[in-house]
């Protein structure tokens, strides 16, 4: 990988991992932790990382909790 492509593999993962932490900054403000959200390890092990992020497991109360904040704000 060159130096361009260096670059632009570090700033695809640096947006990932704030698309991340946004997610779980705005569902810690309503109430909702997400306990496994990260970014997916398989998705950065490329030659050419496409990072992708994991919203990871959670019991059904958390879903439940999700499910209730995302009907609140149905339009």
């Amino acid at each position: 990988m060159g130096t361009a492509e260096h670059r632009a593999a570090v700033e695809r993962i640096k947006d990932a991992e704030a698309a991340r932490d946004e997610l779980r900054d705005t569902l810690a403000a309503v109430g909702v932790v997400l306990p496994s959200l990260g970014l997916d390890n398989a998705s950065l092990a490329r030659d050419v990382p496409r990072p992708l992020v994991d919203l990871g497991r959670c019991n059904p109360s958390v879903v439940r909790q999700l499910a209730a904040v995302l009907r609140g704000s149905a339009p």
